[in-house]
């Protein structure tokens, strides 16, 4: 590969990275109030109640 060739192809690279595209969040949230209130993922008693889920076989 020429010097030219290795020049084009970072050029291009950065073109491209520039055009990545930005998270544009929850989009269900753009249509329904009700998932506008969203609570928190995990409390304290969630993860007790997980791990020892976890450590269970069925």
């Amino acid at each position: 590969m020429s010097k030219r060739d290795a020049q084009r192809l970072a050029a291009l690279i950065k073109k491209t990275a520039a055009k990545t595209p930005k998270n544009k969040g929850d989009r269900a949230a753009q249509y329904d109030d009700t998932l506008r209130q969203r609570p928190p993922e995990h409390d304290a008693e969630t993860n007790r109640l997980f791990k020892e889920m976890k450590r269970r076989e069925f």
